[in-house]
């Protein structure tokens, strides 16, 4: 995919949250996007026709992240208020809410299956919730982090998280081993690449850093945005040709995965863009920021 083939012209704008929005992500198959921020609200969209479906009401603090599983049944959520809330789509309805963290809880992932829920918080941990059973008690708690959890990504058999302590770790969970990254700069987010070779990681020294995650060797380094106080997403794009991300200034940057190179960047916010989610499929992206709004860029 060349450079004027990303999806960088803006398609619609979704206004709704009182406040910045902390997050934004498309549903598996990308026909719509759930939203969440300081408002304390999560909203789902379709983003494609500018249009809001559905507003959740239910945390006591802002909400950081939202997952929704593969059939878009269920939606997990966490936040400012400590605990994770768990969804029905069609209703609205909590189902139940998870309480166990100390602190505000940053990131939240169902497994492919919906069954469990991974969360990672202010609290250093990360805890693993059964959805299936109505036992509210986390099934399993990973404290072995120095500092705040700020990200999680999981496959079949591991949980990887990124941490402000400046490594990102990863749990096996069949054969009960952890394997530590020290990147030497505070992680604040971290995603697989879609192949599930990398794992690309922000930090707080305005640079994504891209590792294999068979060996942890560093492959690549990426710079030029701003991401210095903010969580910030970044992702790579479905084809696995280009890495992207947000910058506190308002710009959100394309890289040339192999080389590094900035082959795209634009001024997408007003502020900080906070969140980016890459369409499954097609060349469409949306971008959240401090400034209230989400944005849906196309081709």
């Amino acid at each position: 995919m060349s450079a004027d083939e990303l999806p960088t012209k803006e398609a619609n704008v979704l206004r709704g949250h009182e406040g910045a929005v902390l997050a934004a992500r498309f549903n598996a198959d990308g026909n719509y996007c759930l939203s969440c921020g300081k408002d304390r609200t999560i909203r789902l969209w379709n983003p494609h026709r500018g249009i809001h479906i559905k507003t959740y009401k239910s945390h006591g603090r802002e909400v950081r992240d939202v997952h929704v599983t593969q059939d878009n049944s269920k939606i997990i959520s966490c936040g400012g208020d400590r605990q994770i809330f768990y969804w029905d789509v069609s209703t609205g309805r909590v189902i139940r809410k998870f309480r166990g963290h100390d602190s505000e809880v940053n990131a939240v992932k169902f497994n492919e299956s919906a069954s469990v829920v991974v969360s990672t918080g202010y609290d250093r941990s990360m805890r693993v919730w059964d959805c299936r059973s109505q036992n509210t008690e986390p099934i399993q708690i990973i404290d072995t982090f120095q500092d705040s959890v700020m990200s999680v990504c999981l496959t079949s058999s591991q949980l990887i998280a990124g941490s402000v302590d400046g490594t990102v770790r990863t749990f096996d969970i069949r054969i009960g081993r952890e394997l530590s990254d020290y990147l030497g700069q505070p992680v604040n987010c971290i995603s697989l690449s879609n192949d599930g070779n990398c794992v690309l990681a922000s930090c707080l020294d305005s640079t994504l850093r891209l590792l294999d995650r068979s060996t942890g060797e560093l492959l690549q380094e990426y710079k030029g945005h701003v991401c210095k106080s903010y969580k910030l997403d970044c992702f790579l794009t479905n084809s696995d040709a280009h890495v992207t991300g947000g910058s506190e200034d308002g710009y959100v940057f394309f890289w040339d995965l192999v080389d590094a190179s900035v082959v795209s960047r634009f001024r997408a916010h007003a502020s900080v863009v906070t969140s980016v989610s890459y369409h499954p499929k097609d060349n469409c992206m949306i971008s959240a920021s401090v400034d209230g709004t989400i944005r849906v860029w196309k081709t």
